[in-house]
């Protein structure tokens, strides 16, 4: 490579010729197609943003001007830009880059969150800081997929920002016509126009050349045509819709032509008030089959050769697949069933649903509060919705599943993939707050399958509840063999029984592997488990835990969500009610933002691993067999002398 080794920082591309940055885009992607393949991560968003984030660190001054991107996946270029192409072997690895902007590693990054249609609104608050501080030369530059203008928190910003003629604010809209999906509704209909249309600006500069040309009437008329200039925005480029709202607008501009990616942003920068200026881009650009194939399924790739595209590490049925087969199969026996998804129909598995009941699936774009308010009014009608996201994504919609869905008692079921530690996305992806979040919902019922033949049984308890919100959750990754119960007692599974009553080991949902192995192991060690699964964690099974719990020296939960309002805090306050006096403990997630590592890494991080759960399984039983001893030393001391 000639020219990629000689950026250290965003400065040096000023010492660029024009026709050297073509070359160095095209060493740019190179360089992500190897690197990406290896490490896995979100491959045709960056492909596709790479001329356009060239053009912004030329034209614009970072850190001085801020940048932030919505969503963060999106910023693999701008990461090399700024100096840390090094890091690229260790992408989304432990001590290495994370996936996504990250404050610790850069001046240059801003938000770390990464969910969609956020980042309008940090530009507008960090632009308003700055005009209040008196740094009115700073200029705030936000960088938006098309699919994240289906959100409304990115409108009401929209809405903020045009109302405020001096911030000094400039938004580029990456238009590539997907976010995971093809972006939906009105808004991808709207821009998808702009994108077929040439432009009033060439026909404006056609007839000025003809008309000026001609005598004496020829300028007035032009000069007409012109003063009509709306008009004609609103039939031939109707993009009047974002300068009705205040905004000026800059575009449809090839995202893939710097010279006049520059010339356009240039444009903006001068403005010195909110511009819009609109890229076209083909996400996945350069790489063959991140183009050619299903271009949903190159949004985010694990490790996969870099030439085909196709995985290399082959693994075995996800969760996510045999939810996917399962829905289809209720589908065919009910029809009052419909699947709704916020811009995920792949990877949340409805894609197979689709497939077969296209009239009965919504893919609603980046609104997962319109999905469950929709959820809502669907299930008004006497129809079963199966609302499907990954557990991160829930959080932004509690308020619609608390006050829309569970105070009118609708009949919704949430699907909540990626449940628990997901890994290598950092600690926005991580779905650990939804066993928190979804207990404090009135009427709600949570069911945590620990494999996949209970994935499927308990998805059909939930559709048989009609009248309140259902949640069904499972993790990341490939489903581990079924794991079947010995008995199934008053709404317990009893997957590993102890010969001692020492402790009673409550495993939640897909803790169930790592529970029975721990049992096993503490059993070596002379300390008697039993293992129950409740499969459904709200509302427990109350008596029979109350029941169990009284003929064991200690209760312990094993849960893959925060311990803090999780599963065992909720067992906790059952006990305390109930007058149970058998201490009760507590192996989960702690109450703080994790870090991107692989999944395994950071289990064992918590402790959160068969020999450690052991371990600590029979440090508790040790400490009550010393309690118990010392009771009985006390109880002969008390003795009277005879």
């Amino acid at each position: 490579m000639r020219f990629l080794p000689r950026i250290k920082s965003p400065g040096d591309l000023a010492r660029f010729e024009v026709n050297e940055l073509n070359e160095l885009a095209a060493e740019i992607r190179t360089f992500l197609i190897e690197k990406v393949s290896k490490s896995g991560g979100h491959l045709g968003p960056n492909l596709g943003i790479v001329e356009l984030t060239i053009a912004l660190h030329r034209v614009f001054e970072s850190p001085r001007d801020v940048m932030v991107f919505d969503t963060g996946h999106q910023t693999y270029v701008h990461k090399i830009l700024t100096g840390r192409a090094a890091g690229f072997e260790k992408l989304r690895q432990r001590g290495g880059l994370a996936g996504y902007p990250n404050r610790s590693e850069s001046e240059h990054d801003v938000i770390e969150n990464s969910h969609a249609s956020t980042a309008l609104s940090w530009a507008d608050g960090i632009a308003r800081g700055f005009m209040i501080k008196g740094e009115s030369e700073r200029t705030v530059v936000a960088v938006v997929g098309d699919g994240s203008l289906t959100g409304g928190m990115a409108w009401e910003a929209l809405n903020n920002i045009a109302a405020s003629e001096d911030l000094r604010l400039v938004i580029v809209v990456n238009d590539n016509e997907r976010s995971y999906s093809p972006t939906i509704g009105g808004v991808a209909t709207y821009l998808s126009t702009l994108r077929a249309t040439k432009g009033y600006e060439k026909f404006l500069e056609w007839g000025k050349g003809v008309l000026e040309r001609t005598p004496v009437v020829g300028h007035p008329i032009y000069e007409t045509l012109h003063g009509m200039k709306k008009g004609i925005k609103d039939i031939v480029a109707p993009q009047g819709m974002f300068e009705d709202l205040g905004l000026k607008y800059i575009g449809p501009v090839d995202g893939h032509d710097i010279t006049a990616l520059e010339k356009a942003l240039q444009q903006a920068k001068k403005f010195a008030g909110p511009v819009l200026v609109h890229a076209i881009t083909e996400k996945g650009r350069g790489h063959a089959p991140a183009i050619q194939d299903e271009a949903e399924k190159f949004h985010a790739v694990g490790i996969v050769d870099p030439e085909t595209g196709e995985p290399l590490n082959k693994s075995g049925q996800s969760w996510t697949g045999v939810f996917a087969n399962s829905l289809v199969e209720y589908g065919r026996k009910r029809s009052d069933l419909v699947a709704i998804t916020a811009a995920m129909l792949g990877p949340t598995g409805l894609d197979k649903f689709q497939k077969e009941f296209p009239e009965r699936t919504f893919d609603v774009g980046i609104a997962e509060q319109h999905a469950t308010t929709s959820a809502a009014g669907m299930a008004y009608t006497g129809l079963h919705p199966v609302v499907a996201v990954y557990s991160t994504f829930l959080n932004r919609a509690i308020d619609q599943l608390l006050l829309d869905v569970a105070l009118h008692k609708a009949g919704v079921t949430f699907v909540l993939d990626r449940a628990g530690i997901t890994g290598d996305d950092g600690p926005s992806h991580h779905g650990i707050w939804d066993l928190a979040l979804t207990g404090i919902v009135p009427t709600a019922h949570v069911a945590a399958p620990r494999d996949g033949k209970l994935l499927n049984e308990l998805l059909g308890e939930c559709l048989e509840i009609n009248d309140a919100p259902s949640i069904i959750r499972f993790p990341k990754g490939a489903v581990a063999k079924d794991l079947p119960a010995f008995e199934r007692r008053e709404g317990l599974d009893i997957l590993y029984r102890g010969e001692s009553a020492d402790v009673l080991l409550v495993s939640i949902g897909a803790m169930a592997t790592i529970a029975v192995e721990a049992a096993a192991q503490a059993y070596r060690e002379g300390v008697g488990v039993t293992v129950i699964d409740p499969r459904w964690v709200k509302p427990l099974p109350a008596g029979a835990l109350i029941s169990m719990a009284r003929r064991y020296t200690r209760v312990v939960v094993l849960e893959d969500g925060i311990k803090h309002g999780g599963i065992a805090s909720t067992l906790s306050e059952i006990f305390r009610e109930n007058a149970v006096t058998t201490p009760i403990h507590s192996i989960g997630v702690p109450l703080e933002f994790i870090e991107h590592s692989k999944r395994n890494e950071i289990l064992e991080d918590l402790g959160i691993t068969a020999q450690n759960v052991a371990r600590q399984l029979v440090g508790w039983a040790s400490i009550r067999q010393e309690e118990m001893q010392l009771h009985a030393d006390e109880t002969v001391d008390r003795k009277p002398l005879h």
